[in-house]
């Protein structure tokens, strides 16, 4: 794609395609659980919901899909703060996706954004390969068997990512 595709982050909206990938990727959890990748402490529910759930909380489908859709916005609110450069949508819907899942602080003090917003579309990309962590394990690291499927969601995202360039 040609640079000239690209647009103003601020006139960019998550895609029904990608708030469908994001519900994919999350799952749905009926009862909150502790989630792993916050040390077992931070209670989740519905597609990966954290915000005011405790413990003994759930949240049936219907109301856990409007939450994920509540959530999604405040994520694109979020990169529409820390992102100051053009994106094309196939971007734009990664990196709200990947901001769902690793929380907006950590998304716009990324390596990922700083990249961005000099440039380096291909360069932030690659940071997304960063993000191979969850609870102090490298989940890249050959043979893990306790969050290699964050590593491969990331290998996907970077994937994608690439190819939208």
């Amino acid at each position: 794609m040609s640079q000239k595709s690209r647009t103003i982050v601020a006139a960019l909206s998550l895609s029904a395609a990608a708030f469908v990938g994001i519900l994919q990727r999350e799952d749905y959890r009926e009862q909150a659980y502790p989630d792993p990748t916050y040390g077992w402490k931070v209670p989740t529910a519905g597609f990966g919901t954290t915000e005011g759930i405790k413990q003994g909380d759930s949240l049936k489908v219907v109301p856990a899909i409007q939450r994920a859709l509540s959530d999604a916005s405040k994520f694109e609110g979020a990169l529409k703060r820390c992102v100051s450069v053009p994106l094309h949508q196939a971007e734009y819907d990664l990196y709200v996706n990947l901001s769902y899942n690793i929380g907006s602080t950590g998304f716009c003090g990324s390596t990922i954004v700083r990249r961005l917003n000099s440039l380096d579309y291909a360069g932030a990309c690659d940071a997304i390969l960063m993000w191979n962590k969850s609870n102090g394990q490298d989940c890249s690291a050959p043979g893990n068997r306790s969050c290699s499927g964050l590593w491969k969601d990331r290998l996907k995202t970077h994937a994608a990512c690439m190819a939208a360039q």
